[in-house]
């Protein structure tokens, strides 16, 4: 009897303890459960991890990264279209002056004072074609030949055209031009046609910036011929 009752009470420790373990396990569970339920909906409704917002940020700043590298590649092709054109507008121009052999001394221009007209700034009918042009505008060789003259006081010709280049060329004919801002070239050099001899200004007598362009018999004042007509039947349009 003794026994009996001793192994019973034996039994109920044993079962209180599972039980025990049983409840603090469920509990264990519900707070786990329960703080990571309580985090994730902290989490999700956090304004700044939005899910939206960031996919929508990232889109932007992909859109953006691609416009810049396509802005670039443009520019690049637009320089590059540039620059050929630049190259055939410059070889078309060779060409040009290789079949006549002439030119025009200055590419960009607008006409202004012609050969022949009267005028209170000529002391004679003005003897030469005025391209109106700004300071510093390349002046080259109309053809090839020698410069017999360049310098200031019009290199010998009298100080009313200023700084001013004479060339010689082979076939008797003399070219002029006048009215410069600097001289770059000396007496006895050879010069090619198109090739740079001087930038245009508004030295001697000048009432703006242009450059004064003359066809000669000879190397001197007194022997010029309309050039505009002369440039014609060489074929360069004027």
């Amino acid at each position: 009897m003794s026994k009996r009752v001793s192994f019973q009470h034996s039994r109920r420790p044993s079962l209180s303890r599972v039980r025990g373990a049983v409840v603090a396990a469920g509990l264990g569970t519900s707070m786990v459960l329960g703080a990571g339920a309580a985090f994730a909906a902290g989490t999700t409704g956090a304004p700044d991890l939005n899910l939206a917002d960031l996919t929508g940020a990232t889109a932007a700043e992909s859109v953006a990264e691609q416009a810049a590298v396509q802005g670039k590649v443009a520019a690049e092709k637009a320089a590059v279209a540039k620059k050929a054109a630049k190259k055939a507008a410059a070889a078309k121009k060779a060409a040009l002056k290789k079949a006549h052999g002439w030119s025009t001394p200055v590419d960009r221009y607008e006409l202004s004072a012609s050969f022949g007209n009267d005028g209170s700034r000529w002391a004679h009918k003005h003897s030469g074609q005025d391209f109106a042009v700004p300071v510093g505008t390349e002046v080259e060789a109309a053809h090839g030949g020698t410069v017999v003259k360049a310098g200031p006081n019009g290199g010998g010709d009298g100080p009313a055209y200023g700084n001013a280049v004479v060339i010689r060329h082979a076939n008797g004919t003399y070219s002029q031009y006048a009215h410069l801002s600097k001289i770059e070239v000396r007496v006895g050099e050879a010069v090619k046609t198109g090739e740079r001899i001087a930038l245009s200004g508004n030295t001697g007598n000048s009432s703006g910036p242009h450059l004064h362009f003359e066809i000669r018999h000879s190397a001197d004042y007194g022997s010029a011929v309309n050039p505009v007509g002369f440039l014609h039947k060489k074929g360069v349009r004027v």
